[in-house]
């Protein structure tokens, strides 16, 4: 008798997409790539949605389209196609927030005269267009392409909206990340340079022998005419790189011009 363990059950279809959900969830909690996030999704789509191929595109910081991932070569060509002809359904799904469904590529050709081509010379003859939204925003789109047997059914394409929804999630709350960490440099940066500034109008006060207000008021005129931050003329003067008798012999207001 082998004393051999049991060979792990193959996992069927539901367990394989409850992993699928659980692997795109992960971005909530976990550090990960985007574009290995994305190439995920469309392996996904393809493994077990039935979709021939997928590619998704994703809008940069300023708005602008960039194909991210894809199934395989050919769709990543394909979809770089959609980007250069400025057609297509990834960019109609994109600007318009709504799912495109294409069942026969041959009845769109007047609407997408090259990449309805194009799509058909590959051998696609179907195509679905998911936006990556979260409400009113849109970051991105998912294209899946079909081959003669016709689009992702209804039910499949409902899981594919709702991958494509939770890694929408996930970059969202990355970019919020980040742009947070911009906002905590930025406060950090302004209170380091409020401290510099409460030293250097010390400094002024008593080598001028004159009030705060005052020596703050020099400062932030010396500044002024010398084109400079107030923050770096402030750190100047409490590291001891500006002189405090060049900021106090500056004149307060600017000299009256003569008649």
């Amino acid at each position: 008798m082998s004393d051999m363990p049991p060979a792990d059950p193959v996992p069927t279809r539901e367990q394989r997409v409850l992993r699928a959900f659980v692997e795109m969830a992960d971005t909530l909690v976990d550090d990960y790539d985007v574009v290995e996030l994305l190439h995920n999704l469309a392996e996904h789509c393809v493994e077990l949605l039935g979709a021939t191929a997928a590619g998704l595109m994703l809008a940069d910081l300023r708005g602008g389209l960039q194909v991210v991932a894809s199934s395989d070569e050919s769709t990543r060509l394909l979809e770089l196609f959609q980007l250069q002809t400025d057609q297509g359904p990834c960019l109609d799904a994109y600007r318009t927030g709504d799912v495109v469904v294409v069942r026969d590529l041959n009845a769109v050709v007047g609407q997408w005269p090259a990449f309805a081509t194009e799509a058909i010379a590959e051998g696609f003859h179907s195509v679905q267009a998911v936006p990556l939204r979260l409400r009113r925003q849109v970051i991105g789109a998912l294209n899946l392409f079909g081959h003669d047997d016709g689009p992702v059914n209804p039910e499949n394409l409902d899981i594919a909206r709702a991958l494509a929804d939770t890694a929408t999630i996930g970059i969202l709350q990355e970019r919020t990340i980040r742009h947070g960490e911009v906002v905590t440099e930025q406060l950090q940066h302004a209170l380091t340079s409020r401290i510099a500034i409460e030293q250097a109008k010390g400094v002024l006060s008593q080598a001028g022998s004159i009030p705060m207000d005052e020596a703050f008021n020099r400062m932030r005129r010396y500044a002024r005419s010398h084109g400079q931050r107030l923050s770096t003329i402030a750190e100047n003067i409490a590291r001891n790189v500006l002189d405090p008798a060049d900021v106090l012999a500056y004149p307060l207001t600017p000299p009256t011009p003569s008649a």
